[in-house]
């Protein structure tokens, strides 16, 4: 059985504007922000503009583009945390992990011998997640 796509999860309202998000790229297709309960320092998520619950049920070009973005940010996340390799997640319905349920790719920047925190569901600090947020700007928009 297939749950319908909800159109107020939190990723569909950060897209309306009605939860602020540290935003980090945006396109027509495409949204990259801070997650809020990072399990590491600069830890990024993409979703597609167009609504999908998860993988199975995102249009093609539409997850052609989220996956576009994720390289492209996925890499600016590397160089602007110095990072030795990243960590690319994306989850799918409870059983698979999946708590918010519209697709997203979680980006985790990793240095060798230092583990990934729990997901605890302890919020970052706002300005921390600003500050993340401008390092990868910052590189994004050196090209």
């Amino acid at each position: 059985m297939t749950t319908a796509y909800d159109p107020d999860n939190v990723f569909a309202k950060i897209l309306r504007g009605e939860i602020p998000a540290h935003r980090v790229f945006e396109d027509a297709d495409t949204l990259a922000f801070m997650d809020v309960m990072p399990q590491a320092e600069g830890h990024t998520l993409v979703i597609p503009k167009a609504p999908a619950r998860g993988l199975l049920d995102a249009e093609s070009a539409s997850l052609a583009s989220t996956m576009a973005t994720v390289q492209r940010v996925a890499r600016a996340v590397k160089t602007a945390f110095r990072a030795d390799g990243l960590t690319i997640l994306q989850y799918n319905e409870p059983a698979g992990g999946q708590t918010v349920f519209h697709l997203h790719v979680h980006i985790l920047p990793r240095h060798t011998g230092v583990a990934l925190t729990g997901h605890t569901g302890r919020m970052a600090e706002p300005i921390q997640l600003a500050e993340h947020a401008a390092r990868i700007r910052k590189v994004l928009e050196a090209g």
